[in-house]
């Protein structure tokens, strides 16, 4: 259409009629004339746009579907996420608690045996300058560590400073079949030399043949002359089997040795001995045996004969 004066003139008169119409309506509510024209466009297009409706419905919920998936599966992830690091969180305080009471077991040892440790943290476990059973630990010759010192941990004996680096050192532990350490009898004193076995128990060789050891007693370090490479009174093991003695010199005994030596973490190397041999006094006591629960027995005593009625006691 051509902007005329004349096609001006009609669309401001459509636009008067459109309003004219509304304000009818509007007026009228329901008995508006315009009811029945709404109506009959209701019917025309009314399954026209119920069609519309069918087709399009189903894109707009797939679409929705599509968008609420994505919005699911991120909150899924975002939770998967937070669960992991909680898992994470609680397992890293677990190994901090453990730690702190290996690190308290350590220093309760040193205490009761009066040595100067220095600690380190087991960084690595496996062969090394031809030893079988060695760990590396995360201290040197910067932090005071020397060849010869004595290694302990909570339990008792670890073994004993084979190399040093400026930061690093090398443990050879207690059950490495070459390593050897003098060793004493808990109360008695017996004296013997205890050898690693691997992942056996250790062998000790009583030098005393007729020494009276039994299932149980408890072995510490005898030491070393300079307490090098053993100071005296680390905890070593528990004597699980004794051999028969058959009148020879010494006796083989079989000692668990008090260290797990598959999982060790923290460490204590012994730069400062006691001053005196702390004997026994480095061994937890020992847990006392259950007393025996006292049995009660009732007897019952008839006061009279089966079947006769006792007598009036005024009779």
């Amino acid at each position: 259409m051509r902007d005329t004066r004349e096609s001006r003139l009609l669309l401001v008169l459509l636009i008067a009629i459109a309003f004219a119409l509304i304000t009818v309506d509007i007026r009228a509510g329901e008995e508006s004339p315009v009811d029945g024209a709404r109506q009959a466009a209701a019917a025309v297009f009314g399954p026209v746009e119920k069609g519309m409706s069918t087709a399009v419905d189903p894109v707009a919920n797939a679409i929705g579907a599509v968008r609420d998936s994505g919005e699911r599966h991120n909150r899924i992830a975002t939770l998967e996420r937070e669960n992991a690091a909680l898992k994470a969180k609680l397992g890293s305080e677990d190994q901090t608690r453990s730690r702190i009471r290996e690190l308290d077991e350590m220093l309760k040892r040193a205490g009761a045996g009066q040595y100067g440790i220095k600690g380190a943290e087991v960084i690595a476990i496996g062969a090394a300058q031809g030893f079988s059973w060695t760990v590396t630990i995360d201290a040197g010759s910067k932090d005071g560590i020397e060849r010869d010192m004595t290694v302990l941990n909570g339990d008792g004996l670890v073994g004993r400073v084979t190399t040093v680096g400026p930061d690093t050192a090398t443990v050879v532990l207690a059950n490495d079949p070459d390593f050897t350490v003098g060793t004493r009898l808990e109360k008695t004193g017996e004296l013997g030399f205890a050898t690693g076995q691997g992942d056996r128990a250790l062998s000790v060789q009583m030098l005393n043949g007729k020494a009276k050891v039994s299932p149980g007693d408890r072995l510490v370090t005898f030491g070393s002359r300079g307490n090098k490479p053993f100071v005296p009174g680390v905890p070593i093991g528990e004597v699980v089997k004794v051999d028969p003695s058959r009148g020879d010199l010494t006796r083989t005994v079989w000692v668990r040795p008090f260290v797990g030596f598959s999982r060790l973490d923290i460490v204590g190397v012994v730069v400062m001995p006691p001053r005196e041999d702390p004997r026994d006094a480095v061994l937890p006591p020992k847990p006392e045996a259950p007393k025996p629960t006292p049995t009660v027995t009732v007897t019952v005593t008839p006061s009279g004969s089966a079947g006769v009625p006792s007598k009036p006691a005024d009779e």
